[in-house]
């Protein structure tokens, strides 16, 4: 397969990512439909850097991020909360009321988080690794494990007090 089929097939298997991200770090269709567009180009343009020295799921976690932090430093876009819904999570099922409720308040803790907190939350439920996440996010294994001490315990105390 030559470099356009191969780089084609890799959007294809982590499309989904894409879209969270770009959902997760925008704030209308139009603007996240934008972002999925420059994290796309930006993947396309630095494609050729990939050394494979982690995996190409990473690697491809790490560009969007990157763009998505960068695209709002530069639009220069203060974004208090970020709405995410049950599409960008793809996270759960509504059992009954009371767990529906549970959920609207675990999200709307999830809002009030920072940007890189918000990225750590997403990608830990996405089940990756804290060795994927420290990779991902630029930062220690040990510091993702404190970062996510700290923000678990942050919402917990948050949610128990909305209960």
């Amino acid at each position: 397969m030559d470099k356009k089929g191969t780089f084609i097939a890799a959007i294809k298997e982590n499309e989904g990512f894409i879209f969270k991200i770009a959902a997760v770090y925008t704030n209308s269709t139009d603007d996240k439909n934008d972002l999925v567009q420059e994290i796309i180009y930006q993947l396309w343009k630095s494609y050729d850097s990939f050394t494979q020295k982690s995996k190409l799921s990473t690697w491809m976690y790490r560009v969007a991020l990157n763009v998505a932090i960068y695209q709002l430093k530069v639009s220069k876009k203060r974004i208090f909360t970020i709405l995410i819904d049950e599409q960008v999570l793809d996270y759960h099922e509504v059992d009954n009321s009371k767990t529906e409720e549970n959920w609207q308040i675990f999200r709307q803790q999830i809002d009030t988080l920072n940007l890189l907190d918000k990225g750590i939350v997403m990608l830990y439920l996405d089940n990756k690794s804290y060795d994927e996440i420290a990779e991902i996010i630029g930062i220690s294994s040990s510091n993702v494990a404190t970062k996510l001490s700290r923000i678990k315990e942050k919402l917990k105390t948050q949610i128990f007090k909305k209960m």
